[in-house]
């Protein structure tokens, strides 16, 4: 592992990481935490915060570009900024089943899918985590990743059928 793609980079993608890692970390804190506490919406408001920082920067980093210096995962920034403002207006207008619909979908999709793109090969999060077989790490967090997917897909398709 070396941190040199990450260290020689610039500041919008430092500023990026930082948050990304943030939003990883604070998630399952805030969502899984009972809901109504203090300390579900510190770590809420906490991690709308870094999502919202991770959103925004990303339009400031530029590796792939499709259409001027935007590329395809700056699609998944618009509806992250998108799906945060509809969560936080579910929990203030009290339709708490859509704001926990929202949040958990936000975390498992926007961290997910745009996790598993920064660690296809030749991606700065896979030099640093896989240098030395990037395709062989990048099939691993496939795995990882896709198996938190499925068994995010599963527990909700299980709630469903419960109501």
């Amino acid at each position: 592992m070396t941190f040199d793609p990450l260290l020689n980079t610039p500041l919008a993608v430092q500023i990026h990481v930082c948050a990304a890692l943030s939003a990883i970390a604070l998630g399952p804190l805030a969502l899984w935490r009972r809901s109504r506490d203090r300390w579900h919406k510190a770590l809420g408001y906490a991690w709308i915060a870094v999502m919202a920082v991770t959103a925004l920067s990303s339009f400031w980093i530029s590796d792939a570009p499709v259409i001027g210096p935007f590329s395809l995962i700056h699609a998944l920034s618009v509806f992250t900024v998108w799906g945060l403002w509809s969560g936080l207006k579910a929990a203030r207008e009290r339709r708490i089943a859509n704001h926990q619909m929202e949040m958990r979908r936000l975390y498992f999709w926007a961290m997910g899918v745009a996790g598993l793109f920064t660690f296809l090969p030749g991606r700065r999060m896979n030099t640093v985590f896989f240098r030395d077989a990037p395709t062989l790490g990048f099939f691993a967090m496939t795995c990882l990743i896709g198996g938190a997917l499925a068994w995010y897909a599963y527990r909700q398709r299980a709630a469903s059928a419960d109501h």
